[in-house]
């Protein structure tokens, strides 16, 4: 029997008219995305089309991608598919909760543009910056990180693949643990082009702001098992608002999290939203993983096998 987990997008895979030729084609995708302009009072669609400034600042991005990611959900489950077991990355975890049944879609839509909000005013571009360093053992970096830390804030911010880390923190303590990288032999050390310093200790003043508002929530049980980035296992319902809370400002623990899925029996995986990111990082885990990804007509088509 094989098992299929969903793995939902995260930021920065957002891309000017996504999702918009499912939008035109499917009911349940315009009456997903209508339903999260109404939350924010703003037309959604409009600026997923036109607005390219908007769609990649991050009070924006978070509830763009939600909205889409969900949407394209609603319409695999019409179509009688259904995971069993969902993940996402960073940001995109919000839509596996919402696809788990453990989060409603309105009240996500809501709690997405305020964590955006929170993780800009706390990270001003410019701040900090995120670098991905690959083919680096994994003590290594996090050595490089804990020297370059007399300088500032630097750790490691996601655990992507074996071989593809994230660091980020504060400019001169990730240029210090790049320069600190480079003399350990690491070649390839790419600066991401991201509005922050994600997932570390600089988010903090966002990660308070964020438990205020999760205060007001109530979530439901899982209707199926979701693997949270945080401690890359499944997550229980009464930890959700802590785990949430950690998140923005801890390591998303990506690798390890597939791994979890793999030992529950997980052989497909399913991408949903915007982009390609996750599935290269699963073939980068495991070639033998089956892959699909659900962002368009073209890649519906190819998983429905029409």
């Amino acid at each position: 029997m094989t098992k299929t987990a969903f793995l939902f997008a995260g930021q920065g895979a957002q891309y000017l008219g996504m999702g918009r030729d499912l939008y035109d084609r499917y009911p349940i995708v315009k009456e997903t995305i209508d339903q999260a302009s109404q939350v924010l009072g703003y037309d959604l669609r409009d600026l997923i089309d036109k607005e390219e400034t908007k769609l990649n600042q991050t009070r924006f991005t978070q509830p763009a991608i939600l909205a889409t990611s969900v949407a394209i959900y609603r319409l695999l489950k019409e179509k009688g598919y259904q995971p069993d077991m969902v993940a996402g990355l960073s940001l995109g975890e919000y839509s596996a909760l919402v696809a788990s049944g453990a989060l409603d879609f309105e009240e996500a839509v809501a709690l997405v543009a305020k964590r955006g909000a929170y993780m800009e005013e706390a990270a001003p571009a410019g701040s900090g910056k995120m670098v991905a360093v690959l083919n680096t053992p994994v003590d290594v970096i996090e050595e490089a990180c804990e020297t370059a830390s007399k300088v500032g804030v630097v750790t490691p911010a996601n655990y992507n693949t074996p071989s593809q880390i994230v660091i980020g923190g504060e400019v001169a303590a990730v240029d210090r643990a790049v320069q600190l990288l480079q003399e350990a032999g690491a070649k390839r050390l790419i600066p991401l082009n991201v509005s922050g310093p994600f997932h570390t200790a600089l988010l903090e003043p966002a990660s308070q702001q964020l438990a205020g508002a999760l205060e007001g929530i109530s979530f439901s049980d899982f209707n199926c098992p979701l693997v949270g980035n945080t401690e890359a296992a499944i997550m229980e319902k009464d930890r959700i608002q802590e785990l949430l809370t950690r998140q923005v400002k801890e390591p998303v623990r990506f690798y390890e999290s597939i791994a979890v899925m793999q030992n529950a029996g997980v052989t497909n995986f399913i991408e949903i939203g915007p982009g390609k990111v996750l599935s290269g990082f699963v073939k980068k885990i495991d070639k033998t993983a089956e892959l699909a990804n659900v962002e368009d007509q073209a890649s519906l088509d190819a998983l429905l096998g029409n």
